[in-house]
């Protein structure tokens, strides 16, 4: 059963769509085991991508990983260039979409804009300095940072096979909370 969204977000519980926000919404509170154990559901998502031989523990950043296993739940391809639990190989996945809306994928740097650390997860909105993004690896487990707009790579839309849902868009909200540094 996922963990109760903050009060903030409780919205998000009404949006009819895209799926691939509902389904991270499904598993919101999934965590890390603290210590040298690794929690089950994560294994199970990494054994259901095709992950389990390069993923065998949530010392690893998983954050490409539960991005996998979202998009997969939402019957969409989840290995973007081949190997989908690292987050910069999710450039490559769908469209790019010059303004982020609700439900697309964000990638963002981390460490350099040009280095190869990286972070992806689902937009749920935008302040002036931040995106509000649904992750994995979010403080050890899949929760919702404000992530600097100055970090963003690029957004990537779902390739929608018919239409695209009519909630599809920006969201502005408030800017509470502190921006995330460092998401691994």
């Amino acid at each position: 059963m996922p963990a109760a969204l903050p009060s903030s977000y409780a919205w998000l519980k009404e949006e009819p769509g895209p799926r691939i926000l509902k389904e991270f919404v499904g598993v919101y509170g999934v965590a890390e085991d603290p210590g040298p154990g690794s929690n089950p559901a994560i294994l199970t998502w990494a054994k259901m991508v095709g992950l389990e031989r390069v993923y065998r523990d949530d010392a690893t950043a998983w954050c490409g990983l539960a991005m996998a296993y979202v998009a997969g739940q939402a019957g969409w391809d989840n290995a973007p260039r081949g190997n989908s639990l690292l987050a910069r190989n999710w450039l490559y996945w769908g469209t790019a979409a010059l303004v982020p809306m609700l439900g697309d994928v964000l990638v963002f740097w981390r460490g350099a804009p040009t280095g190869i650390k990286g972070h992806v997860g689902v937009y749920v909105g935008e302040d002036e300095d931040a995106y509000h993004v649904i992750g994995g690896n979010q403080d050890d487990r899949v929760s919702i940072k404000r992530i600097g707009r100055q970090r963003l790579l690029q957004a990537r839309r779902c390739p929608w096979r018919i239409n695209q849902p009519a909630n599809v868009r920006q969201v502005r909200l408030a800017a509470t909370g502190a921006l995330s540094t460092d998401e691994a």
